[in-house]
């Protein structure tokens, strides 16, 4: 998935093979949570949802909404009616919150439940039994950091937070994805060891920082088509190689990124 309300860069993602371009519209409390961050936070229009949606033909338009709120059923219509083709709902706490959402988008399109509370982890078996055919859950780790009370944003990856959802989603059959991965080479943990984990818990999709955008500055959109593509393909053939190994490279992997990342978070 990549993050953009740009048509030219959603244009070039769905050339370069990315599946899902993100449209994000959450906004309500963002600031608040996480102005000290140096993470993603967008602020597109009904109007990027528009340009984005009539620029790609493959790739699926993806639109995250405010927290659940008053305002969630009007969203939810005027984002499906600017061209939403999946939504996404962030910060929710309650299988409730979950009931009132499907019951709005009433199967018009498939959702994606943003799992990134305390409360929504734990809660997880009371609502992933409700999700449709198309439905997914994806894990957000910026949040879940802070909400946990944590230092570093791979630390629930870590320490092993996410191994039972993991499992639920897979005995349920719902497809997941968690938080986001850097390019090939790159980051204070390395992508690749990142990558990995993804695959040994089964993980369908992942965010792309804005580090495939070029320097990956806060309000960079457009992006290099031809850096996406080779970013992109370098990812790819690294997950395929990563899909040979053995469970005993997983489990070495799982032992470094875990001693990286708490030295990281000095925790």
């Amino acid at each position: 998935m990549l993050i953009t309300g740009d048509p030219e860069t959603a244009r070039a993602a769905e050339r370069s093979g990315v599946d899902r371009v993100f449209v994000d519209m959450e906004s309500r409390g963002k600031q608040e949570r996480q102005g000290h961050l140096n993470a993603h936070r967008a602020n597109h229009t009904l109007e990027d949802v528009e340009r984005v949606a009539g620029s790609v033909d493959r790739a699926e338009v993806m639109v995250r909404v405010n927290p659940p709120g008053p305002e969630t059923a009007h969203e939810v219509e005027a984002a499906i009616e600017a061209g939403a083709q999946r939504l996404m709902l962030p910060m929710f706490v309650s299988a409730g919150e979950v009931d009132d959402f499907l019951r709005q988008v009433d199967g018009r399109v498939p959702v994606t439940l943003l799992v990134e509370t305390p409360a929504a982890l734990a809660r997880l078996p009371l609502y992933v039994g409700q999700l449709g055919a198309r439905d997914q859950v994806h894990i957000g780790l910026n949040d879940l950091t802070l909400a946990a009370g944590l230092d570093f944003l791979f630390e629930p990856l870590a320490g092993g937070m996410l191994e039972e959802p993991a499992r639920m989603c897979r005995e349920a059959g719902v497809p997941f994805g968690f938080g986001g991965v850097g390019r090939i080479g790159n980051g204070d943990v390395p992508a690749e060891w990142i990558l990995a984990e993804h695959v040994r818990l089964g993980s369908d999709w992942v965010i792309l920082s804005r580090s495939f955008r070029g320097t990956g500055g806060p309000g960079e959109e457009r992006a290099d088509p031809e850096r996406l593509r080779e970013e992109l393909l370098r990812l790819r053939e690294c997950e395929s190689a990563l899909r040979c190994e053995g469970a005993d490279f997983f489990e070495r992997n799982r032992a470094r990124l875990r001693e990286r990342v708490f030295a990281l978070a000095d925790a």
